[in-house]
């Protein structure tokens, strides 16, 4: 889901409640962190309360104002499809709220092909932190982290697979630069969902087929 800037707009206006300001390329870089990595990143002085108070106001605001108009990237849910019709297993793990991620499922109508979940509310510490992929690895039965890969579209994303061994290939429409993403360990970098889904066969996904 197409969701980056817009949460950089509630980020924002979570912050300016309190008055405190960041440009919207501040916040952005960012992204792809749960509020409990990105607020310390842009403001490490905060106490934990006000942390914690920051978080529910940006989602808050973030549902209220704009999830509304969040939409699908082009072939998101015909990737989904190709990858499980390959019988791959299809994993949403995510620093986003479970409602947040619900939401998205029935946007996308991708219920019936995904096999597991892992939600930002799941996990102590979310990305760049493992522990939202070693979370939703456990709920896979004899799967290892060899035969394991992501599709992301922040450096945490990539920085968080890396941790534990996992490989990710990453997508521009994060809005993150080529250097970031291959620095934090990206095998591959696809411009986004609709020219990964193109070059299946040929990309680390395909070459994930048995």
């Amino acid at each position: 889901m197409d969701s980056n800037d817009l949460h950089v707009l509630a980020w924002r206006e979570a912050f300016e409640s309190i008055g405190i300001t960041f440009s919207e390329p501040e916040i952005h870089a960012q992204i792809g962190k749960g509020a409990d990595m990105l607020i310390p990143a842009l403001k490490p002085d905060l106490d934990a309360a006000t942390c914690q108070e920051l978080g529910k106001l940006q989602g808050g605001i973030f549902r209220r104002k704009y999830r509304a108009s969040v939409k699908p990237f082009r072939h998101a849910f015909e990737l989904l499809a190709h990858s499980s019709e390959c019988q791959q297993q299809v994993v949403l793990a995510s620093s986003a709220s479970q409602d947040d991620l619900s939401h998205y499922m029935d946007e996308l109508n991708i219920r019936e092909l995904v096999a597991a979940t892992t939600s930002g509310g799941e996990v102590e510490n979310t990305k760049p932190s493992p522990d939202i992929f070693s979370t939703a690895l456990a709920k896979l039965k004899d799967v290892t982290t060899e035969e394991v890969m992501v599709v992301g579209d922040s450096p945490y994303d990539v920085e968080a697979a890396r941790k534990i061994g996992i490989s990710t290939v990453a997508l521009r429409s994060g809005g993150f630069a080529d250097v970031l993403l291959r620095n934090a360990g990206a095998i591959a970098i696809y411009d986004d969902v609709a020219a990964l889904l193109s070059d299946y066969a040929n990309s680390p996904l395909g070459h994930h087929i048995e």
